[in-house]
């Protein structure tokens, strides 16, 4: 397909919208009273587009413009996708079974990012309110078994689940509040389910 000039693609994308307005196509007159154009220069315009193939047209009928190619850009719609809600966790059930399922909550990007797979925990404590996450809060947790030094992560230790920043240390692993007021866990059978992706907050 040949490239259009600017020029070009603004006439084609005028004779787009006319037409999506008003359910049929404007004459070469009315293009030309839009662009303040000559009826030559506009007809030198169509006849362009239509050796380039975005525009076919009936030379003896009156709106007979019609547009084959779309040259405007198209806005696309945000992802969006239903993320599980956790409940309460029961003690050995999967994270992620239908006991502990609270319901679903619709988010779009940039919460969630296509590709990926993700679940939601209502915040219990306030062990993270040093990161600026809050009792209450929703917390998005993108799904993985590894963590780097420094992440928040969702860690499963003997069924319980906490929401902590993550280091791996020498023999054990440490899992760090952000709260003064409460003291780091040190463990080491640990299981990571994911790491924090975004955070919920609602007044």
């Amino acid at each position: 397909m040949k490239q259009i000039t600017a020029r070009q693609k603004e006439v084609l994308t005028f004779i787009s919208d006319f037409s999506e307005e008003n359910a049929y196509p404007p004459t070469v007159r009315e293009i030309g009273e839009h662009f303040g154009i000559s009826l030559r220069a506009v007809q030198d315009h169509v006849a362009a587009l239509q050796r380039k193939g975005y525009l076919s047209l009936c030379q003896k009928r009156s709106r007979s413009m019609r547009v084959l190619i779309d040259g405007r850009k198209k806005e696309s719609a945000p992802y969006i996708n239903k993320v599980p809600l956790l409940g309460t966790v029961a003690a050995g059930k999967p994270l992620l079974c239908e006991e502990n399922l609270d319901g679903y909550v619709t988010l779009t990007e940039p919460f969630i990012r296509p590709g990926k797979n993700y679940f939601a925990l209502r915040v219990r404590g306030t062990s993270m309110i040093g990161a600026g996450i809050l009792e209450g809060d929703l917390a998005i947790i993108e799904q993985s078994a590894t963590a780097i030094d420094g992440q928040i992560v969702v860690a499963v230790i003997e069924d319980a689940i906490t929401l902590k920043r993550y280091y791996k240390e020498s023999t054990r692993v440490r899992l760090q509040p952000e709260n003064p007021a409460f003291q780091a866990i040190y463990c080491q059978d640990v299981r990571i389910v994911g790491i924090l992706s975004n955070i919920v907050r609602t007044y």
